[in-house]
């Protein structure tokens, strides 16, 4: 049986390969065994108009490798997948496609419109699902969901009618973010705010007198950014203590332009530093205000439509304006009547849309709000009861924080697309909320009713995931086996938005928590630290790392669709020069191990694509250490037989005892989410130790005339690797199941697939004390000759004696490898002392070595003399930048530390150089 691999590593050949046959077997779905425990991962929905960005790939790679490595662990695992409906993406995306056609939705109609969508969503929706097959995402797609399918539907109605019949849902006027673009209420999420140069104007808001007049002289001065929204404006607050006004508390104030009267209050929320001390009051148009309107009984008034015009509560000469014109005409007007009394430069943070990018209203309208206050005491329960632990365990305070503080949860939108309110109005505006128009009618008494034109926000259905998609309200297999699920991966951005609001909805319906665990994933950042957006031309494609791209390619991708084309000059200069030779193809393995590997519990990772070259060349070492092991292996006794003589080396023993420790190692970092650690470990053991030492030594083994040595040399070479190819699967796993389907029969492993394999446990009782010293040992003695041939600059062709003092048997043992991996023509076991030949020496513990060779005084003190000047130049050069204290200051702790070790470094070479030449002399 030929057991040979292609000469060089082709990820592209073999992921497309494997990837169909891992899906078409099924083996992405549950085992269903009732011996098994329950392991169970929720991906989080992303967005049907999505892409996959590098968050993304970050984050299913994470939960990839633990759905694979407790598949392997033999529990019962699901991973499932959906996406989400994404309101007012979703909307946006096919109202632009509908714009370029020159076609209005509104034009169109609700349902024509929203056939529009589900084409849409049908043809290019699934985009990311497509993508994430390309990383190897075990999720079992025969599961996937959508939130608006049907049962996921059902589900929604569910919850919102029952919430309803508790009391928990009402509806009410209350203020909400608006966006006059969308036209809808938006939540906190869709809110970006930006800091931005502005204007802060003071205005005089006359007195007004006891005889109904108004003072020429007397008044306050109000400092405001926003003087449009003066038209709603109620009153002026001032501080009680402050002194400056106490006298005008109770007293009314002319309202410039509207001719209103508006009381002066008294509220300790006013800052009496800022600006003059007096704060206009507007109820309708700023949260803060509002809650200063509740406690003084003010009457809100709105003075704008939904689109951002002045409405016609405002003076007749402003209705109709849009509100920054508005702002312009009233500035003018206010100077004409001396009211304007000054005008000031002021940086402000302006709330943007995240989707239309205009400036957020807040905004007096009716919608319907969830009753937050039980639901969140629950929710503070579960993680101060450990039911729901996080990871990094500093997220649960910011958990907390929110919920301690939480406000009642607008969830309506005023859009079209999404899961519409189950609530219909009759002719006189009474509400009955029910699953159908025929339960309303039935509970009205009355036929023509009116659904609410009003869809749930989208946090609303995301935030029934867990259960949904298990099958709840019914009482699924599914739902008795995998809830609570085990843990779930996401970003600290969505602790509030939906984290928080599984917990409180699945308490609440369910009775268990949606979750174990959450483990907060950090932020993928450039190599600069900075973070990756389009506008800054920073932005990576994962396929691209995976596929290749050309610098054509990648400046055209970066520069198309921006914001601002100003910017396509810039990001150009930018990506030519990071990227002066496009981006090569790495590999979804490289990739993917270059994920894992900046998986550390810190909240900014730096991405490299200098590491996904390193892991890339990981990949090619572990190609080619197998194709030695097959090569070297085929025809031969691997050790099948276990009747048969084997004899052990300290080789053989060494390397099994890591993979034990390996393997212990692993398993704790999996439990600990560092999997950092884990591919740390997995990439030190297969090139440091496998690779750089083992394979070496089981070269010498293999020309042992023992039958018995190589046996045993073949069976550990092929059993480690095997294991070690497991060992790795849940983190690279499309070079795994290559290179498993070649090894395993040599190492009596049968199976399809190493999915379906166990994956490798820790057996401490192979752990062999006694061979690691010796083999530390033995390491430590090939470097020190190696560092002998360096420091005598021979050829790594020329093979010289070693004349060798120390233990004799130990010497004896070690002999043949120290002549093969030293390049040593013999090794001679001095009785005493080493001859005083001016050769450098190396000591190794109790051993003392020196290489065997004719030197020429002179010449050798002439060449250590000019080293030894070389180096104390490098050793000053690293001492003036270390005694530089802009330097020490302001470079990054890193490069200073790395500066250190370079000084450290020398020293110590100068030291050795130094005795050398003393001993010369």
């Amino acid at each position: 049986m030929k057991y040979e691999l292609e000469k060089s590593f082709n990820p592209e050949l073999i992921e497309n390969h494997w990837y169909a046959i891992w899906e078409s077997a099924g083996y992405f779905k549950p085992s269903a065994a009732e011996i098994s425990d329950a392991y169970c991962i929720m991906l989080p929905p992303p967005n049907v108009t999505g892409t996959l960005h590098m968050g993304h790939a970050f984050q299913h790679t994470l939960m990839d490798a633990l759905t694979r490595y407790h598949r392997m662990l033999g529990d019962d695992t699901l991973w499932q997948p959906g996406t989400d409906h994404a309101g007012i993406a979703t909307q946006i995306v096919v109202e632009r496609q509908l714009d370029r056609k020159g076609v209005n939705r509104r034009d169109l109609g609700r349902e024509a419109f929203l056939e529009q969508v589900w084409q849409w969503k049908e043809e290019s929706g699934s985009t990311i699902t497509r993508q994430m097959r390309r990383l190897g995402t075990s999720c079992d797609w025969s599961r996937e969901r959508f939130t608006m399918d049907p049962d996921l539907s059902r589900a929604v109605t569910e919850v919102f009618v029952r919430l309803h019949q508790e009391g928990l849902i009402y509806r009410g006027k209350r203020l909400v973010n608006w966006d006059p673009v969308l036209q809808t209420a938006v939540s906190d999420l869709e809110v970006v705010s930006t800091e931005e140069i502005g204007s802060i104007w003071h205005i005089r808001y006359p007195l007004e007198l006891e005889n109904g007049g108004v003072s020429e002289t007397e008044g306050m001065i109000v400092a405001t950014t926003r003087p449009e929204t003066m038209l709603g404006d109620m009153a002026v607050a001032v501080h009680p203590d402050d002194e400056r006004y106490q006298h005008l508390i109770g007293r009314h104030l002319r309202l410039p332009l509207c001719e209103r009267s508006i009381p002066v209050i008294a509220d300790t929320y006013v800052d009496l530093s800022f600006g003059t001390g007096c704060l206009k009051i507007t109820p309708a148009h700023d949260f803060n205000d509002y809650q200063v309107g509740q406690r003084h009984q003010l009457v809100p008034l709105n003075i704008f439509t939904l689109d951002g015009k002045i409405n016609d509560a405002a003076p007749v000469e402003y209705q109709g304006m849009d509100r920054f014109d508005a702002r312009k005409q009233m500035l003018v007007d206010l100077e004409s009547q001396g009211l304007l009394v000054a005008t000031k430069p002021h940086t402000l943070m302006a709330p943007r849309g995240d989707r239309t990018n205009a400036v957020i209203e807040p905004m007096l309208t009716d919608q319907w709000y969830v009753a937050m206050e039980s639901l969140a005491k629950r929710g503070l329960e579960a993680v101060a009861s450990g039911e729901v632990k996080f990871t990094p365990n500093n997220w649960s305070h910011v958990y907390n924080q929110w919920l301690e503080n939480i406000q009642d949860w607008c969830i309506s939108r005023q859009l079209w697309w999404g899961h519409r309110i189950p609530a219909w109005y009759d002719e006189d505006g009474n509400i009955t909320v029910a699953h159908s128009l025929a339960e309303a009618q039935k509970l009205s008494g009355k036929e023509n009713l009116r659904q609410d034109d009003d869809v749930l926000d989208t946090w609303f259905s995301s935030a029934l995931w867990p259960f949904s998609t298990l099958g709840w309200p019914e009482e699924t297999p599914e739902l008795k086996t995998f809830m609570p699920t085990s843990v779930l991966m996401t970003g600290f951005d969505i602790i509030f938005f939906w984290v928080a609001r599984m917990v409180m909805m699945s308490l609440h319906f369910t009775g268990k928590v949606p979750f174990k665990e959450v483990y907060i994933t950090g932020l993928i950042r450039d190599a600069e630290g900075q973070k990756m957006s389009k506008s800054k031309g920073n932005v990576l494609d994962p396929l691209d790392l995976i596929d290749g791209i050309t610098l054509p390619d990648l400046i055209v991708k970066r520069t198309t669709g921006l914001m601002n084309p100003k910017q396509a000059s810039s990001i150009e200069k930018n990506t030519r020069k990071h990227f002066s030779d496009g981006i090569p193809a790495f590999g979804t393995d490289a990739l993917r191990f270059t994920f894992a590997s900046l998986a550390s519990h810190g909240r900014d990772i730096k991405f490299d694509l200098q590491r996904c070259e390193g892991y890339r060349n990981f990949c090619n070492k572990l190609w080619n250490a197998t194709r030695y092991v097959l090569m070297n292996c085929e025809g031969k006794d691997t050790g099948l037989d276990d009747t048969l003589a084997f004899t052990y080396s300290d080789a053989d023993q060494w390397i099994v005892s890591r993979l034990q420790q390996a393997e212990s190692a692993i398993a704790q970092a999996f439990v600990n989410y560092r999997f950092d650690l884990v591919a740390r470990e997995i990439y030190e053991l297969v090139w440091d130790e496998y690779c750089d030492w083992y394979v070496e030594f089981a070269k010498v083994q293999l020309n042992s005339e023992d039958a018995s040595v190589q046996r045993a040399t073949c069976r550990t070479l092929v059993r480690v690797l095997e294991s070690m190819l497991r060992l790795a699967h849940p983190v690279i796993p499309f070079i795994t199941e290559e290179l498993w389907q070649k090894v395993a029969p040599l190492a009596g492993k049968q199976g399809e697939s190493i999915m379906c394999q166990p994956y490798p446990k820790a057996d401490v009782v192979r752990i062999n004390d006694t061979a690691i010293d010796s083999i530390r040992l033995l390491r430590d003695m090939i470097n020190a000759c190696r560092t002998l041939r360096g420091e005598m600059n021979l050829s790594p062709a020329l093979k010289v004696p070693l004349l060798a003092t120390g233990n004799q048997q130990t010497l004896v043992g070690f002999s043949p490898y120290l002549r093969a991996l030293a390049k040593l023509s013999d090794v001679e076991i001095m009785p005493g002392e080493l001859p005083n030949a001016g050769a450098p020496v190396e000591i190794v513990g109790e051993f003392r070595l020196m290489l065997k060779i004719e030197i020429d005084v002179e010449a050798e003190r002439e060449r250590l003399t000019k080293e030894i000047t070389r180096i104390e130049g490098e050793v000053a050069k690293a001492m003036a930048k270390l005694a530089n204290s802009n330097f020490v200051e302001r470079a990054p702790a890193a490069v200073v530390a790395q500066e250190q070790d370079r000084l450290a470094a020398f020293n110590t070479r100068l030291d050795k150089l130094k005795d050398q030449l003393h001993k010369l002399s």
